[in-house]
């Protein structure tokens, strides 16, 4: 599924994030920059261990930023670590549209332009799928609606039930 935005446009896949061929992915990153599990070590499995080592060199991230590596050996020549807010903690939903925009911000620092992203939070920071969905898509649209070098912003969704969430969203 795909929407035009402006000179963009956001495209709904299911899958692995992994396999993405855009210009970087997203990992749903914890504040430390630990590729533990879930996406982040799904991205350390295939991308190997310099991404981990760049992680470690930048040391943290907070909760609502996003950072950037290289792809180690992905298809994407970037990862991009967003760190998302637990669900419980307060303000998530701010937090997760600032780790949205920051990432789409770093993109474009970057002078990327495609982009993958991941559900972030709906794993095991418990952050409700709906709301994901709403948030990550309407900040996405509102940031393309303006002067943007990116032309692609993907979302990889791992599974049936996400992807259908997204696209009723969409």
């Amino acid at each position: 599924m795909k929407l035009k935005v402006n000179n963009s446009e956001i495209e709904l896949v299911q899958g692995d994030i992994t396999e993405s061929d855009t210009d970087a992915i997203v990992n749903a990153a914890n504040s430390q920059l630990i590729l533990g599990a879930g996406v982040a070590g799904a991205i350390r499995t295939r991308g190997g261990p310099s991404i981990q080592e760049e992680c470690n060199a930048i040391g943290h991230c907070p909760v609502g930023g996003a950072v950037i590596t290289g792809g180690g050996n992905l298809k994407a020549r970037h990862v991009i670590h967003a760190v998302g807010p637990r669900q419980g903690e307060g303000d998530e939903e701010a937090k997760l549209k600032n780790a949205t925009l920051n990432s789409l911000k770093v993109a474009e620092e970057n002078q990327l332009e495609s982009i993958t992203f991941p559900a972030i939070s709906t794993g095991i920071y418990g952050f409700p799928l709906d709301a994901c969905a709403r948030i990550m898509l309407t900040t996405t649209r509102e940031y393309l609606s303006g002067s943007t070098q990116i032309q692609r912003v993907v979302f990889a969704l791992f599974d049936e039930k996400s992807l259908e969430v997204f696209a009723k969203k969409l």
